[in-house]
């Protein structure tokens, strides 16, 4: 278990490993969650219930953007905090960061349960499927602070020098998550109901695992009554901008893709971009665990100004990033139509044309991390139009033109070059802009 003040002293490698594989489970039992739900209601209510649960799923991501937002924001300024000694001001940013976010998410989640239906078929529910989604949705909708709350916390106990108890608590959520979902579609025949539950249920019981860590004595996480400043939350959603833009462009990337892939390949390029976006989505929460052992660390030792510590973590951090890209591609490339063939269900022109797609869409990788490594850089040293600006590049800026241009000059195949292609020019930008200001680096930490 690392202690805060070891921070300072431990070797570098070594500590970096301990935040980087409870942060890339954590991450990745985030993902698992969403698609458990979907397989056991397929299975256990049926392909319209799939439906509904489908529809219902961005709420997820809007929750998880919010928390995502505030905590990431609002941890980043809390190790800084520490990081100068000022323990006061890091109890006033972590309650101010608590309660911001439980004002945002309860207000939004009355105006969405005010407006249910209306919602529900904004999202694409249709007469057919409203039944469910208002089952899902109204249980999930009621427990959802919960969801936000454990996110929140265990950004903040990574950041406090905890990882391995936010890791903990994500592992509790997600195995009684699985078992629940057994016990109340299959045996209970509780249906989508009884799967929102189960997500509910097992997000207290993790949420309430994360709280041990108020218990502990090397904790710095308080709430105090003292905490407001106007400042301080212009600059936590300043900061924590980044991390929402990963989340949110999500949702944007995958609607894009859908249009794109149905009109120059019909259904069946939907079908297969939606099976390689399903790996996708649980390699990219990989890729993010990256970050997020990468942002509690930076931000402490640019609070701390140990600035020769600094650069050796932007190294490990790219270091990293690059192996795992890589053995990513390489996977991928070597065996794409195995990794197609989890999904059973579907015809063999569909798999051939995913696992054709997935070999080249993969290439992506090798930038992805590296991308992600320097935003988490410089928005965990306070630098957020860089931060903001990777982020904007390889999501929007450059992935619609891509989008857009690949295959009216190369042919439907060239959609799946669209990822790499974005990916790949935002890494070199970041490479030019760093060649053009050989010291960089340091300038910018001593800015």
């Amino acid at each position: 278990m690392t202690t805060v003040n070891s921070i300072e002293t431990r070797p570098l490698k070594p500590l970096f490993l301990s935040y980087l594989f409870p942060a890339m489970i954590g991450m990745l039992l985030m993902s698992v969650n969403i698609l458990v739900d979907g397989i056991f209601v397929s299975h256990g209510v049926g392909p319209t219930a799939l439906a509904g649960v489908n529809i219902a799923v961005p709420i997820f991501s809007i929750l998880l953007s919010i928390s995502l937002w505030i905590g990431m924001g609002g941890a980043t300024m809390y190790s800084i905090s520490l990081g100068e000694g000022n323990k006061k001001r890091a109890h006033q940013l972590f309650t101010l960061s608590f309660l911001t976010m439980l004002t945002v998410v309860v207000t939004l989640i009355t105006l969405l349960l005010f407006n249910l239906k209306d919602i529900a078929y904004i999202f694409g529910a249709s007469d057919v499927t409203y039944p469910y989604v208002q089952d899902y949705l109204h249980v999930i909708l009621l427990f959802g602070v919960f969801y936000t709350i454990e996110n929140l916390l265990s950004i903040f106990i990574r950041n406090d020098g905890n990882p391995k108890l936010a890791m903990m608590g994500l592992i509790t959520t997600s195995i009684l998550n699985i078992l629940l979902n057994y016990l109340f579609i299959f045996v209970l025949g509780y249906g989508v109901t009884g799967c929102a539950l189960a997500t509910a249920i097992s997000t207290i019981i993790g949420m309430s695992v994360l709280c041990l860590h108020f218990f502990r004595n090397e904790s710095e996480l308080r709430f105090v009554s003292k905490f407001f400043n106007w400042s301080d939350l212009q600059k936590i959603f300043a900061i924590g901008l980044p991390s929402f833009i990963v989340e949110a462009s999500m949702a944007v990337m995958i609607i894009l893709y859908n249009v794109t892939f149905l009109h120059y390949l019909g259904a069946n390029g939907v079908t297969a971009y939606a099976m390689v976006n399903y790996i996708h989505t649980v390699l990219l929460t990989v890729f993010l665990g990256i970050g997020m052992a990468l942002q509690p660390l930076v931000s402490y030792h640019h609070g701390a100004r140990l600035m020769k510590r600094l650069t050796v973590l932007l190294k490990i951090g790219i270091g990293t990033a690059l192996i795992l890209g890589l053995s990513t591609t390489i996977i991928a490339t070597l065996f794409p139509s195995q990794l197609m063939a989890l999904f059973g269900d579907s015809t063999i022109d569909i798999r051939i044309m995913a696992a054709q797609g997935f070999a080249h869409f993969a290439i992506g990788y090798i930038f992805l991390g590296i991308n992600m490594v320097f935003a988490e850089f410089f928005q965990s040293i306070e630098k957020i139009r860089l931060a903001t600006s990777i982020m904007l590049l390889r999501s929007i800026i450059l992935f619609i033109p891509a989008l857009v241009l690949l295959p009216k000059l190369l042919g439907a195949q060239a959609i799946w070059w669209t990822f790499p292609v974005a990916e790949g020019i935002t890494a070199l930008l970041i490479f030019l802009y760093i060649k053009k200001n050989p010291k960089a680096i340091p300038s910018i930490l001593n800015s």
